[in-house]
């Protein structure tokens, strides 16, 4: 609160009698109109600074996530260098404190993906495709980027292993897309010579997973892919409603592609019925 030590000599003579300068803590505070020296005292002995939220949303690259740290007001310290590898921070929101530093917060996110992994992975379906808990941050990702709608992080994780355990490429336009831009907004539809561009990245061109993530994905992501439903499920797309219909067979996978082309040329409108 503004002026809420009128006289600053006073403020200092009154923390020496209580002997609480040596424990008088730095920070940003909220202090009640009309508090008295004590409570003013106490609450910087007790260091109850103000918190601010920095967050992370899902499905970020780590370059877009070090930008959001790096234009926080209430942080400190210099550019994040290098930025972290894909995949490795946790999406969530952090509560900081002014004057904490950037890093310190880069390395909260890289810390509780790690914590979560080693709390997730042990925990996993018996059988999954995937050999590593970093193979499962790379198949999360592209879960992460291919819905929107967190209902449907299971079925297109199931998808995705369904695919992999029959040795069929992911075909995932996003990994196309993390190749051309490494994960920025493309801000339009692919052009079929990017498809057949050689790019490291394409789940078009390369059987398994890509060589890194292509984004951090969240919990959900992750927890979708190491424990997927069981289905028989191979494919998926747009159905219109914002959502995706999936499909177990190619021919059943055509009929709800020749829907979607209909939704977009606004011939009809939602999912067929």
């Amino acid at each position: 609160a503004t002026g809420a030590v009128d006289n600053p000599d006073h403020f200092r003579l009154a923390v020496r009698a209580v002997g609480a300068a040596p424990r008088l803590k730095a920070g940003e505070y909220a202090l009640a109109s009309g508090a008295s020296l004590r409570s003013i005292i106490d609450t910087l002995v007790e260091g109850r600074s103000i918190l601010h939220a920095v967050t992370a949303p899902e499905g970020l690259t780590s370059a877009m996530i070090v930008r959001l740290v790096e234009a926080s007001p209430v942080l400190s310290g210099p550019a994040i260098e290098p930025i972290p590898a894909e995949g490795v921070l946790l999406p969530d929101t952090y509560m900081v404190r002014r004057g904490d530093t950037r890093q310190q917060v880069i390395a909260r996110m890289i810390e509780a993906r790690e914590t979560l992994m080693a709390e997730l992975w042990p925990k996993r379906q018996p059988g999954l495709p995937i050999e590593t808990p970093e193979d499962a941050i790379i198949l999360a990702s592209i879960v992460e980027k291919e819905t929107a709608l967190p209902e449907e992080r299971p079925m297109v994780a199931s998808v995705f292993v369904n695919r992999l355990r029959r040795g069929m490429r992911l075909e995932s336009d996003p990994t196309i897309i993390y190749g051309l831009t490494r994960g920025e907004p493309l801000g339009r539809g692919l052009y079929r010579s990017e498809m057949l561009r050689e790019n490291p990245w394409s789940t078009y061109q390369i059987a398994g997973l890509p060589p890194t993530a292509i984004c951090n994905p969240g919990r959900a992501s992750i927890e979708a892919v190491l424990n997927p439903p069981t289905s028989d499920a191979l494919f998926f797309v747009a159905d219109g409603s914002g959502g995706h219909a999936f499909a177990a067979t190619y021919a059943e996978h055509l009929r709800n592609v020749a829907h979607w082309r209909r939704v977009e040329a606004g011939l009809v409108s939602g999912p067929a019925s």
